[in-house]
């Protein structure tokens, strides 16, 4: 037995776990073979529902309505999402493997010989929001630095290397790696995610499972799975499927700024009149606004979006729920509506600097991410400038 398969024994069932390399050639032959030769009452994949309807119509994507992402507060997560796949279809032209093809083979194989199925993992959407969601301010900075490095990454990689990321000793210097420098991260995208396959592994109706996963995720659901058969554990993943809400520091912070700001115009008219305090209301502006729209600017946003930027971010502070990236966002796809051929090239594009100023749909989200930091640090500026001006 290979250490990319694991064979076991729980409670009178057989469950078989195939770990593969999602842009490996070896991983679909592996899988393809496994499933013929065991024959199993179902087969588990490591995929959700949205991926699978994705993969069945890989041209749906072509709908996408940027305006109804960023209005959905999905921006981030698309982003996130975009970088990712592009990532490992990067790795997977290297090799000529298409990412997730073992998956699509298991499916195939399983169509074929009339043996169901169970898609297995968590929703895309679901593991993103909460790695985000968790994330320290500064956690989310990093994971941020961690993605812009993946999209831009021109390293090539070869089929042995791929082959390699099998390996156990691989795979668990990169998952040390990946806790050492994104703790939260890493318990979301791998801990949780090997608990939730685990528990619908588990839920799999029948005496003999084959499961395809990532071989990442082997040690972490042999461990749970054993742990289920002992009822040491609950099958149980509402909770791990659930968006965490903000935290009331987060939600305090949001209400900060404009509290503080509102606080400081207002001390300025008792100390120094209706001059002191509109001179600093003025200055708050010019920061906030300005820091935004430099922020459109350096994304070679319209005009009309650096103009938005700069009226858009002071009422954006004033109301948290609200943040100056969606009016941003929003404006620029209204004056620079993306067509078909950006939907096309959305994934190449999105590996190169040029692919975001020239792809209409990246740029909405580049317009989106920079003027949104933009305001952020002039906020950042310009309270203790308002606390300055009166003394």
């Amino acid at each position: 037995m290979s250490q990319t398969e694991k064979r076991l024994q729980l409670n009178g069932r057989e469950i078989i776990l195939l770990g593969t390399a999602h842009v490996s050639q070896e991983s679909i032959n592996q899988v393809t073979e496994s499933i013929k030769a065991e024959n199993p009452d179902v087969v588990a994949i490591e995929l959700d529902d949205g991926r699978l309807a994705t993969m069945k119509n890989p041209d749906a994507w072509k709908e996408l309505d940027i305006v109804k992402v960023l209005k959905e507060g999905k921006g981030f997560v698309m982003m996130a999402n975009l970088v990712l796949s592009s990532f490992q279809r990067r790795m997977g032209s290297d090799v000529g493997v298409k990412p997730g093809e073992e998956m699509k083979a298991a499916l195939n194989v399983c169509e074929e010989l009339s043996i169901p199925t169970e898609m297995v993992d968590r929703p895309i959407q679901t593991t993103l929001k909460r790695a985000w969601g968790k994330s320290s301010f500064w956690g989310k900075c990093k994971l941020l630095g961690a993605l812009i490095s993946a999209a831009f990454d021109k390293e090539e990689i070869s089929s042995e290397q791929i082959e390699s990321l099998k390996n156990s000793s691989e795979m668990d210097g990169m998952m040390e790696e990946l806790s050492s420098y994104l703790p939260t991260v890493k318990t979301v995208l791998i801990d949780e995610r090997d608990q939730y396959l685990a528990s619908h592994i588990w839920k799999c109706k029948g005496n003999k499972v084959v499961a395809v996963l990532g071989a990442g995720h082997l040690k972490g659901v042999v461990a749970y799975l054993e742990k289920l058969a002992k009822e040491e554990v609950s099958a149980d993943t509402t909770e791990i499927s659930k968006i965490p809400p903000a935290s009331i520091g987060s939600k305090l912070l949001g209400w900060l700024f404009p509290i503080a700001i509102v606080a400081l115009i207002v001390i300025g008219f008792v100390k120094g009149g209706t001059g002191a305090s509109l001179n600093m209301l003025l200055n708050w502006v010019l920061w906030n606004g300005s820091l935004a729209a430099l922020g459109s600017l350096l994304a070679l946003g319209h005009p009309l979006t650096i103009l938005v930027a700069f009226v858009g971010a002071p009422i954006a502070t004033l109301n948290p729920v609200l943040g100056v990236g969606l009016f941003t966002g929003i404006v620029q796809a209204w004056v620079k509506k993306p067509k078909i051929q950006d939907m096309e090239t959305l994934y190449s594009d999105v590996s190169s600097v040029k692919g975001f100023y020239k792809n209409r749909i990246l740029k909405v989200l580049l317009v989106f991410m920079l003027s949104s930091i933009g305001g952020v640090i002039g906020n950042f500026i310009a309270v203790p400038s308002l606390i300055t001006s009166l003394f």
